[in-house]
């Protein structure tokens, strides 16, 4: 059950609607009225007062790229534990990626995700895969798993070489009005995949991932993207070369999108050396000049969502300070519980981004490419809400996913959720 909730004194950060000081009334899961104090006059009894005073209070963050290892690898995440991360970092939304076990190329499997999903105290989608068990071979039955649900298409995790299989997908899916999202390696250019072929495979003696992997791959597919006009979502960009590729592939139409998650914006290759396993990804953190590209693109738009690309892990996969273990851990980290702060203390308290252009990034700008119904604060429309303290600090280290594979704990970062509300009803709460 929702509740009747009178949000006070609110500093409202609304990229799509409203912004100021004001009051938000929420009634049956709604935002019924929103404006200054003097405006907002209930008599009704029972009401949840949250004095919001000195705190930001914004859409709730919407996540298009998670993996929460439902079904078949449980004991890393499920779809509550991941839930739970994301309400504890402020999301109301995430979309799962279906690279499960077995992958998500049936209705079968599609509809035990959204059964479990919807048992959730927030907005649990799913994706479905683009071919039958991510082998880039044949493509799925598209209509079928729309129809039943998915919001999208992607084999996040592995690259589709299959030029003339993308192309076909394209247009399924500009045919269905839903994005494709893309893992832009291509295989050729890699032999150690999660560490830069750069300062962080000469320290481990390995060859690593050439950017070359990812350059190639979006190339091709803004080509195709141009070809089909579907709206395609390149996953995770860590190059400067594939930052500007989208930017030259924007000017052209606007069915282009690119995600930037925290740890590529905030870590370059040495953290591959300090953290070792923990700070191995596909694609992987690279240069002081990558990172900075995939800033300005978040600056200019070039870049319209952030995504964690949350990927837990068991401890025992990671073996972090095992030398033997670099290369057989699995790739990726956490992300949902320090995406808020991450973006806090790198963009905006360093001048890279206005808060506004975070929460655009954060929450509106990913509710717009995946049309979800989010990333605005307005009356009549959902009371998905994040409440936070940009000022506070936040030492990572209490999380609410069952793993812990982050090279971000013990960091001290600002922000820190106050209050997360989906549907009107108070889901976290520090």
């Amino acid at each position: 059950m929702s509740e009747r909730m009178l949000i006070k004194n609110a500093n409202v950060v609304n990229p799509a609607g409203k912004s100021g000081v004001m009051d938000i009334f929420i009634k049956d899961g709604l935002i019924e009225k929103m404006g200054p104090a003097e405006e907002i006059v209930t008599a009704e009894e029972g009401i949840r007062v949250i004095d919001a005073t000195g705190l930001i209070v914004a859409p709730g963050l919407i996540d298009v790229h998670v993996h929460f290892r439902d079904p078949g690898q449980t004991h890393k995440e499920d779809i509550f534990t991941g839930a739970k991360a994301a309400a504890h970092g402020g999301f109301t939304s995430v979309v799962m990626m279906a690279n499960t076990v077995p992958t998500i190329d049936s209705v079968e499997t599609l509809e035990y995700v959204k059964d479990r999903a919807e048992k959730t105290d927030i907005h649990v989608y799913s994706t479905a895969n683009v071919t039958y068990g991510m082998m880039g071979e044949k493509m799925t039955d598209m209509q079928s798993l729309y129809d039943a649900g998915a919001i999208g298409f992607t084999d996040d995790g592995k690259p589709i070489m299959d030029e003339e299989l993308v192309r076909e997908a394209m247009k399924e899916v500009k045919r269905l009005g839903v994005p494709i999202s893309f893992h832009e390696e291509d295989p050729a250019y890699v032999k150690n995949p999660g560490y830069n072929h750069g300062k962080a495979s000469e320290h481990y003696g390995i060859y690593g991932a050439d950017r070359q992997a990812e350059i190639v791959m979006i190339e091709r597919d803004i080509e195709l993207a141009l070809e089909t006009g579907a709206d395609i979502d390149i996953q995770h960009i860590s190059t400067a070369e594939g930052v500007e590729l989208v930017r030259q592939g924007r000017t052209k139409a606007g069915n282009i999108h690119a995600e930037a998650t925290p740890h590529h914006f905030t870590l370059t290759e040495e953290a591959a050396i300090r953290y070792g396993t923990n700070a191995k990804m596909n694609p992987p953190i690279r240069t002081k000049e990558d990172r900075m590209a995939i800033i300005r693109g978040l600056q200019d738009g070039t870049i319209e969502m952030i995504a964690t690309d949350h990927a837990p892990h068991h401890a025992n996969e990671k073996k972090v300070g095992d030398p033997e273990n670099l290369t057989k851990a699995p790739s990726g980290i956490t992300g949902l519980e320090t995406s808020l702060a991450l973006g806090i203390t790198e963009l905006v308290k360093k001048g890279y981004l206005t808060m506004e252009q975070l929460i655009d990034r954060m929450s509106t700008g990913p509710a717009r490419i995946y049309h979800l119904n989010g990333g605005v604060l307005a009356e009549g429309k959902p009371a998905d809400i994040v409440i936070f303290d940009d000022n506070a600090d936040y030492v990572p280290g209490e999380y609410f996913s069952k793993a812990d594979n982050t090279p971000f704990t013990g960091w001290k970062l600002k922000g820190l959720v106050r209050y997360t509300i989906s549907d009107g009803q108070v889901v976290y709460r520090l």
